[in-house]
């Protein structure tokens, strides 16, 4: 047995599909529970921020209803303010994933991403605090989104170098679709439990999600070994009877003296430039809808009629369904094109007219809003 190995490696049986079944099935709940716990933000703006008045306005076209919601977002102001909390978290986040990644490369990942997920429930939940203990300083919660980004962070760098390490080429694309829908299937988690618990209290959104990754921390993920090698990786891959015991031996072949690649180094690898800013702009999408589409539902009149914040919050998850379905069809057909960038530009192209009829039809009826 390894030092420091996981005890489940002494519990489970030595097989390594068994293992790179169990890594996927953690990793995924892991991350996805950090999803959840991102979520409640988005769902608790319509509440937190100016109320929309009686006669269908908002406080930006009715000053009298304008002092309506949570100080210090119920001013004419407050939808900056909320916007300022995401700049906090998002800032944070972008700085925290630069480190986040190096720190992966060098560190315990079982210890890495369980602290993270840790220390990211208990923000969570700090945040949900302003409510019980009346705080209404901007700065309180500011600082507190600001460790939030900090420790949600950890989460991706450690999950996909944990996969990473298990996995090879084939069949790549398929496996990572579904896999990385934990993403929706987080925001759609988070959404319905931050929804559901509005009617008692936005500071129950907030709980709720937190304590969920606190019970999902206690499932460590684990890997045999935190070098990996692709084409070692492929060859174990296509010869899954194999027992982890030949894993770990073959695994103690490979050289462990490599340095992790530098960030200008990596900018220089082929193709990592024109993906990067393909996965900005996609993600600049994603955020907005992430953190704003509740709000924009709320305080957008459906077929003439503001919905509930219980309602809105719930409609919002829509997005995440598809996020779901278009992760596992984009999956399979890079597989069964074995063209992985003509896959992802032409679903980034498909997406801008489906924006485009979004922001024309999303207020005729429940129908086009859902699809």
């Amino acid at each position: 047995m390894p030092p420091n190995s996981p005890l489940s490696l002494s519990l489970f049986p030595k097989n390594l599909f068994f293992h790179q079944t169990l890594i996927l099935i953690i990793t995924f709940f892991a991350y996805a529970s950090l999803h959840a716990s991102r979520k409640p933000p988005s769902i608790v703006k319509s509440v937190l921020g100016p109320e929309i008045s009686k006669n269908g306005t908002t406080p930006l076209q009715d000053l009298s209803f304008s002092q309506m919601g949570w100080p210090p977002f119920n001013g004419t102001q407050g939808t900056h303010r909320l916007g300022e909390l995401d700049l906090a978290f998002l800032s944070s986040y972008a700085i925290g994933m630069f480190f986040s990644g190096h720190f992966a490369d060098n560190t315990d990942l079982r210890l890495f991403l369980s602290s993270g997920m840790l220390l990211s429930g208990v923000f969570t939940v700090a945040f949900g605090f302003g409510y019980w203990f009346n705080i209404h300083s901007f700065l309180y919660l500011v600082v507190v989104q600001i460790f939030c980004g900090i420790f949600q962070s950890t989460g991706w760098p450690s999950v996909v170098a944990i996969v990473g390490n298990w996995f090879g080429k084939s069949k790549r694309g398929l496996i990572m679709g579904i896999w990385a829908s934990h993403t929706s299937v987080g925001n759609i988690l988070g959404s319905i439990v931050a929804s559901s618990m509005l009617k008692f209290g936005w500071g129950w959104s907030f709980f709720w999600p937190g304590f969920f990754v606190f019970l999902i921390v206690e499932l460590n993920p684990i890997e045999v070994s935190d070098q990996g090698d692709v084409e070692h990786l492929s060859l174990l891959q296509s010869k899954d009877s194999k027992s982890l015991e030949e894993v770990e031996a073959l695994e103690q072949e490979i050289i462990n003296s490599t340095d992790a690649i530098g960030f200008f180094e990596a900018w220089k690898l082929p193709g990592v430039a024109a993906f990067a800013i393909c996965l900005f702009f996609s993600k600049l999408v994603a955020y907005t809808f992430l953190y704003w589409l509740p709000f924009y539902i709320r305080h957008t009149a459906v077929a003439g009629v503001h919905l509930s914040h219980e309602t809105a919050g719930m409609l919002s998850t829509i997005f995440d369904f598809g996020g779901v379905l278009g992760g596992v069809m984009a999956g399979l057909i890079s597989d069964k094109l074995e063209a992985r960038a003509i896959t992802s530009v032409s679903f980034l192209l498909l997406s801008v007219p489906a924006l485009i009829l979004y922001r024309v039809y999303g207020s005729i009826s429940m129908v086009p809003i859902s699809y």
